[in-house]
C-alpha cells in the first residue's frame, strides 16, 4: 500500500493548460476514481504521475517519496517510479506468450531467471491465468487479455496501480465481471489504485472515492459517490453525474414560476433553498412525479419502456424534461404518448442563472 500525493501541479501543452494547480491526496489502500468530460486532463494526471510528460509546476509524492518537484529539480525516470499500469487497449505483446508479457517489466529491470518466474506465477494466480500461462494474446478473449495486462501491472507493482480506462473494450456483462474482480484484487492486496474512466457508473460502484474535474482541468469535487449524488458542490458536478434536468425559475409577488415561454406557476411560496428572484431549478429524472393536482401541467412527448422502469420525455412550454418513474411496482401507472399530466417536484436543488 502507498500513499500518493500531489500538489500544485500544472501541465500545460502549447498556451492550453490542461492540469491547473492540482492538489490530490491518496490514502494508502484506496481505490480513488478520476472522471470528468473529455479533454479535462485525466489520463494527464496518469502520464504525470507516472513520469510519461513533465508538469511545469508542482511536487509529486509516491510512499513519501519525491517523484517529480519542479522547485527542487527532481524528475525520476518512470522505469524506477515502480508503477503498475493498465492501459485501455491492453498493450500487450501479440507475439508474446502470456508468461513472457508479464515478465517483459521484469526482465527490463535485470532480474534474474529465478526470481521473475515465481513473480509472473504469483501475479498469474491473483488474476486465475495460471493455466493460460503458454497462450498467445490471439488465442485469448478480450477479458483475459485484460487479466494479462493487470498481472503485468503486478509485476511492476502490487502496491500502486494506475488503471486508465481498462474495461472500456469490454462487452457490457465482462465490464461488470472486471469491476468485481478489480475489487476482490484490490481488497485481497491491499493495492492502492487509481481508476481513471468517463463511466461515472463504473466508478461509482468500484470507488471509495470519486475525483470529478471540471473541464478547464480544475478539481470540481471530491468525495464518496453518495455525498457527491447528494450534495453536488456546484451544478457542473450536478449536470455531469447522472441524468439532469434544469428549468429556469423566478420569483414574482412572493411566488415562484417557471420562467418559459409562458410563466407557470410552481410554488404559491419561495423555496427555502432558492436565493435571489432568479435561479434554475436542477432536478433528477427519479425526483419528478406525476400528480394530477398540480397546476404544472405537461404533455407526454414520448414513453418509453425500459424493463423496471418507464422513461418519459413532456413537454413543457418551450422546452422537455426527463421523467423516470419505476415499473415493477405494484401501484405502477404507465402514460400514453400525447396525454396531459400534472408534475410535481421532489428533492430540488437551485444554482445560479447566467441571465441573474
Amino acid at each position: 500500500m502507498e500513499k500518493v500525493e500531489l500538489e500544485g501541479i500544472c501541465v500545460s501543452y502549447g498556451e492550453h493548460m490542461v492540469l491547473r494547480d492540482l492538489s490530490l491526496k491518496i490514502e494508502p489502500g484506496q481505490i480513488i476514481g478520476i472522471v470528468g468530460p473529455s479533454g479535462c486532463g485525466k489520463t494527464t494526471i496518469a502520464r504525470a504521475i507516472c513520469g510519461f510528460i513533465k508538469p511545469q509546476q508542482g511536487t509529486i509524492k509516491i510512499d513519501g517519496k519525491t517523484m517529480f518537484s519542479h522547485k527542487d529539480r527532481v524528475d525520476i525516470p518512470p522505469e524506477q517510479r515502480h508503477i503498475g499500469v493498465v492501459f485501455q487497449d491492453y498493450a500487450i505483446w501479440p507475439h508474446l506468450s502470456v508468461y513472457d508479457n508479464i515478465a517483459y517489466p521484469l526482465k527490463k529491470r535485470g532480474l534474474p531467471k529465478e526470481e521473475i518466474s515465481p513473480r509472473v506465477h504469483y501475479a498469474l494466480e491473483q488474476v486465475n491465468m495460471v493455466a493460460y500461462e503458454k497462450y498467445m494474446p490471439s488465442q485469448l478473449s478480450g477479458g483475459q487479455q485484460q487479466r494479462v495486462a493487470i498481472a503485468r501491472a503486478l509485476t511492476s507493482s502490487s502496491d500502486f496501480l494506475i488503471m486508465d480506462e481498462p474495461i472500456t473494450n469490454l462487452d457490457a456483462k465482462l465490464r461488470e465481471q472486471m469491476l468485481v474482480e478489480i475489487r476482490i484484487l484490490q481488497q485481497r492486496l491491499g493495492t492502492t489504485i487509481i481508476y481513471i474512466t468517463h463511466d461515472q457508473e463504473a466508478a461509482m460502484q468500484l470507488c471509495d472515492k470519486i475525483v470529478i474535474l471540471a473541464p478547464d482541468g480544475s478539481i470540481a469535487q471530491i468525495g464518496s459517490d453518495e455525498e457527491i449524488i447528494r450534495n453536488p458542490a456546484n451544478r457542473f458536478v450536478f449536470q455531469f453525474i447522472g441524468v439532469s434536468n434544469f428549468i429556469p425559475v423566478v420569483i414574482d409577488d412572493g411566488k415562484a414560476f417557471f420562467d418559459l415561454e409562458k410563466k407557470i406557476p410552481y410554488k404559491s411560496h419561495i423555496p427555502g433553498k432558492m436565493t435571489g428572484t432568479k435561479a434554475m431549478l436542477g432536478i433528477r429524472p427519479m425526483d419528478i412525479v406525476f400528480d394530477e393536482d398540480s397546476p404544472v401541467r405537461a404533455t407526454v412527448a414520448q414513453a418509453i419502456f425500459l424493463g423496471n422502469m418507464y422513461n418519459y420525455f413532456v413537454r413543457l412550454p418551450g422546452m422537455e424534461i426527463r421523467v423516470q418513474q419505476i415499473a415493477i411496482s405494484e401501484n405502477a401507472k404507465s402514460y400514453s404518448e400525447g396525454q396531459e399530466v400534472g408534475l410535481a417536484f421532489l428533492e430540488e436543488r437551485y444554482f445560479e442563472r447566467e441571465d441573474a
